[in-house]
Formats: C-alpha cells, structure tokens, sequence
C-alpha cells in the first residue's frame, strides 16, 4: 500500500484522543421487524432477555449528498489540509495485554490432574455430589457419563476430568423401523410445548425444539415436516411421538438430547475443569452449563447443546478461560445480570448450528446483557450470528485482544449501553450473512457496531474485510437503568479500518428523533486503507463521502487514508 499525498499528517495520525465513553453496539435493525422492543427494566429471570428492535428508520433528510460515481482507481487530486498538528499527543490507558487464543489453546488438553472422589460411568453423579459437603473436588473418569438429573454443586465444589470424560445428556433410540423412504423410532419424545425465540426461517418456527437428533455422533438438522426428511435429516411429530431419518440406522448409534442442563448452581467458588459437555436439551436462552458467583470454567469443550453453550446468570466474579465452545444450537456464551466476569482465551466457534435468527436475535458467540467485565484473548469465529454482542445496559465492558473472524453478522455490537472499551481487537470477514433482516447498509451493521451507547470508546483495533467497517447508529430506543438510551461521548480513535470492496463504508446514521448534538461522535487518528480516494467510503446521517468529505466534514482531520 502506497501513502496517499496527505503524508504530512501520518505522524499526527497516531495521536490517540482517549476518553473513556460508553459505545453501544446497537443491534441490526431489519426491515421486516414488526415493534420496537419495551425496554423498560424487565422482570429479573434465569435466561437473556428476548431483543426486538424497531423497524428500519424512516430516512432523514441528509444534507445535499455528493453525487455518487464508481470509485477511480487513481487518486484524486484535493487539496492538502490545513488542519494543524497537535503539539502534544493526549495519553491513553490501555486495557491489560492477554494474548489470544488459537484452534488449538483451549479444552480439556489443558486441564491438568484431578485428585478427589471419583466417579464413574453409570452411575448418578448428582446422587454423588449431594451426598458430600461443600469444598469436595469429584473426578470424573473417563468415558462416557449419561446425566440425566442436573448436577448441583455445593459452594467450592470441584468438577474437573483429567481423563476426558464425556457428560451427555443424550439417550440411545434403539427399535428402528422402516416407514415408505424413512425410519420411524416412537415413544421418545415429551409432550408437545410453547414456541420460543426467534428462528432465522419464521415460517417453519422449528429452532426452539429442543430435542437434538445425532447419528455417530453427527448432528442431524431438522426439518418441518415428514414429507422434507432425506439423509442427514430428521423429522420430530410431537403428536405422534415419532422421530423419523432418512437413512438407514442400523448398525449406526442413534442418540437424541432429553436432558435440559449439565451443571446448574448459584453456590459460590465452583471450579468446572476438563470435562466434555454435550448433548443438553436446553430451552432458548439457557445453558446447558450454569454458572453461579465466582465460579472458574476452565479448560473444558461445550458443545453441540440445543441453546447455550455456557451461560452465566447473577454470577459476578466469575472467570470462564480456555474452554471450547463450539457448535452449539444457538449462543456460544452469555451472560446476564453478572458483574466483573472475566471471559478469556477461548475458542468460541461455529455456535447456531440449529436456525436461530442470525442478524437480531441472541444467536452466535457471545451475548451480554445487563453486565460488565472483560473478554479479552478470543478466538470468536464462524458463528452464525454476531461475534460479541453486549446489549441493554452492559456498563464497563472492556472487550480486547479478541480475534473475531467471519461471522454471520456484527463482528462487535455494543448496544444501548454505556462505559465500554474496545481495543486491540482483530476484527475480520464478518456480517456476510443473507438471511432475514441481513443486509449492506450503514444500518446492518459492520465489523463494529455502536448503537445508541454513551461513552464508548474504539481505538487501535485492525478492522479489515467487513461488510462495513465502524458504524455508529443513533435510534429511539426508550429508557433504561439510568434514563433515556442515547448516542453519546463516542470516541473512535487509531484505529485501521479498510474499505475496498463492494458497498464497504464508515460512519453514522440516525432516525427521526434520534439526533446526535455536535462533538459528540468523533473519529481521531485512525488509518483508512481504500481502494481509491473517490470512492465514497464515509457516510454522515445519510450524506456519502469521499475522504476529503469525510474531511471536510469536520471528522478525523487527523487520519491518513492509504490505497490498497
């Protein structure tokens, strides 16, 4: 990349202006959402609240637009800034350094031994851990542990493998019979129940069936109707109480998740190591792994449950470090109504594997809601749904030295919140979906996300390859804990954003009744790599811009734009 003819304002770019403001990563906004969401306090409850947004805003009336022309591949000739120098550079505080996570940094490898009362397969752990005190440490042996009561641990309990072991909660179905083209099993299923969450396909509304059908281990998707069922599918009729595939099982180990959750406790000083967590038949928004206060869940793999992965509910204090958290149905983690967790160095991947809705409803890597603490040092990739979302009333939230990677929606939204911090992140390849209420636009979001948060600031983050780049929104969107949500103290700072494809931009949008007073987004020192300076890469309440308009414009006088 060559330095456009601004070089003389590079040196100046690497200022950072930090001021500690709340961003808030405001959640997609789709055009065929039918009410803004009450945002009013709600009811205090075990699972993340549901989040419904208000419809794509009216357009406001922008002021008169540049004409919009295919981007040059040469550079224009502008004018040089005569915007001068600062003396002095301001100082920054920086978030502690944690190195992040790698494919192959996290899981139950990582352990370490365990020394306590054994356990073994077959019989009733939660039996076990109920009849000794709090404080005992219970050593799961290896192979596999069918649970099929809820294991609730004492305060400073221990559950830890150092073998390995396997916690399901799956049952064999046996008894197969052939059906026309399918295979019909009868007799497994619980009664019918109540809809729930939001799928991606909201006409078939089949995601928040709970049940999971595997085969070798393999996950079976779900279709809605018997007549759909072919190899790698299966059909669930509640009414008949009957299961059917469209392959042959014989010969094959056929399972089905029954039990809702692994480990469930608000006890205090739980350590959760090394174990394999899979299989867990959990309702939309919870877990399939629980935590209380000051829990540590450490080295373990959580995987293909129906919802979340690992859930943390009032669990301040608490610190979830070096686990897999992969392929399950809907969330990789969440976190509500928690204070001070520490989320750290795990591999959070390939989440929403059963249809959730993957633009604006809790499914992907991370959701938080109504917290604060940290998530620093992770691997957050491919998940079908935002990377990290923290959304209503997250306050002091510091997310840095994340890898986020090609997911389906926002790398990071921050969203109606306040006090955040985003730094040092990695933020790639991510908000291609094309599903429901996905999109390009300024609106749908991009590598960051601010929606509607006070006092957020984004600075040395690498933002590069996103459906956009930083978007800063400002929506109606109600009142909170501490009065209306507005777009507020947005300081987005040394930052390199790239922009050389497709409909890629930066900037800010607003609705009617949603201003945003002057002053109060400003963008600093960061670093543009485009792929032509006439290219109208910026957007300011619905004015496109070429760099000398974002410019001129009066924002980030101090960037430098490069060509790719």
């Amino acid at each position: 990349m060559r330095k456009l003819w601004f070089a003389a304002l590079i040196a100046a770019a690497l200022a950072v202006v930090t001021v500690a403001l709340p961003v808030i990563a405001n959640q997609k906004n789709a055009t065929d959402v039918a009410k803004s969401r009450d945002l009013s306090d709600p009811a205090t409850s075990g699972v993340l609240p549901s989040h419904r947004a208000s419809k794509t805003p009216a357009a406001t009336v922008p002021p008169k637009a540049t004409t919009t022309t295919a981007p040059s591949k040469k550079p224009a000739t502008t004018p040089a800034s005569t915007t001068p120098k600062p003396t002095t550079a301001p100082t920054t505080t920086k978030a502690p350094t944690v190195p992040s996570a790698d494919e192959g940094d996290a899981g139950p490898a990582f352990a370490g031994p365990c020394s306590g009362v054994v356990i073994k397969p077959g019989q009733n752990a939660q039996s076990i851990v109920n009849s000794k005190p709090a404080g005992t440490t219970f050593c799961f042996a290896a192979g596999l542990h069918r649970i099929t009561e809820t294991i609730r641990p004492k305060a400073d309990t221990t559950l830890a493998s150092a073998d390995r072991a396997v916690l399901t909660g799956s049952v064999p179905l046996t008894g197969w019979a052939k059906s026309g083209a399918t295979w019909v099993v009868r007799g497994a299923l619980p009664a019918a129940y109540g809809m729930s969450g939001q799928c991606e396909d909201n006409k078939a509304n089949i995601c928040h069936l709970r049940e999971q059908v595997f085969v070798d281990g393999e996950h079976l998707t779900r279709v809605a109707s018997l007549a759909a069922v072919e190899a790698g599918t299966f059909y669930a009729d509640y009414a008949g109480n009957a299961i059917y595939v469209g392959s042959d099982p014989a010969g094959h180990a056929v399972e089905m998740s029954k039990t809702k959750t692994a480990i469930e406790s608000g006890s205090t000083g739980v350590i959760v190591r090394g174990l394999t967590i899979e299989h867990f038949a959990s309702a939309p928004q919870a877990g399939a792994l629980v935590s209380g206060p000051g829990w540590k869940v450490t080295a373990n793999d959580v995987r293909w449950n129906h919802a979340v992965g690992v859930m943390l509910v009032k669990a301040n204090n608490t610190r979830v470090e070096k686990n897999l958290i992969r392929n399950n149905g809907q969330l990789g983690l969440g976190q509500y109504s928690s204070a001070a967790a520490t989320v750290a160095r795990n591999v959070i991947t390939g989440n929403n594997t059963d249809g959730f809705w993957i633009a604006d409803w809790e499914s992907g890597g991370i959701k938080s809601t109504r917290s604060s603490g940290t998530v620093s040092g992770n691997l957050i990739k491919a998940n079908r749904g935002v990377g990290m979302w923290a959304d209503v009333a997250d306050d002091g939230r510091v997310i840095s030295g994340n890898k986020i990677i090609g997911n389906a929606a926002d790398g990071i939204r921050y969203e109606i919140s306040r006090n955040g911090t985003i730094e040092s992140n990695t933020i790639s390849g991510n908000g291609f979906g094309t599903g429901r209420g996905s999109g390009t636009s300024l609106w749908d979001g991009g590598g960051v996300n601010i929606n509607t948060s006070t006092n957020v600031t984004v600075r040395n983050n690498v933002v590069s390859g996103n459906v956009n780049g930083v978007t800063i929104q400002s929506r109606t969107r109600g009142t909170g804990p501490w009065g209306t949500y507005l777009l507020r103290d947005i300081q987005v700072t040394g930052n390199t954003i790239e922009m050389t494809d497709g409909s890629q931009s930066t900037g800010m949008v607003k609705n009617s009744g949603a201003e945003v007073p002057a002053g109060e987004v400003v963008f600093s020192g960061n670093k543009y790599v485009l792929d032509a300076l006439g290219a109208q890469r910026f957007a300011r309440f619905g004015t496109k811009l070429t760099a000398d308009g974002w410019r001129q414009a009066g924002l980030d006088s101090l960037g430098s734009f490069l060509l790719n």
